[in-house]
């Protein structure tokens, strides 16, 4: 069974920090790109940052470029995205998406990261 589950969100201030981590199962993880994607309420999806299948090659969108850093550790399937200024409109579900010639083949659950005062 194909499994993506994320964690790590939760409430943070402004200016702050967080980790989240996407654990990924029934797959071969490591020939996948990795995304993370997000979902603020009442919108649609957003893209956020992006690896390759080895971890060398890294992407980003501008919103969140220089704050926010995406890893994955292949030899434990695990793809994680650092969160640095922390902003209220970062306040999204958070969920990762694992990539196949630029489509994406699974999906999780997300996880629901509120930046407030």
């Amino acid at each position: 069974e194909v499994q993506l589950v994320e964690s790590g969100g939760g409430l943070v201030q402004p200016g702050g920090s967080l980790r989240l981590s996407c654990a990924a199962s029934g797959f071969t993880f490591s020939s996948y790109a990795m995304s993370w994607v997000r979902q603020a309420p009442g919108k649609g999806l957003e893209w956020v940052a992006n690896i390759n299948s080895g971890g060398g090659s890294t992407s980003y969108a501008d919103s969140v470029k220089g704050r926010f850093t995406i890893s994955r550790d292949n030899a434990n399937n695990m793809v994680y995205l650092q969160m640095n200024s922390l902003k209220p409109e970062d306040t999204a579900v958070y969920l990762c998406h694992a990539n196949w010639n630029f489509k994406v083949r699974y999906w999780g659950q997300g996880t629901q990261v509120t930046v407030s005062s």
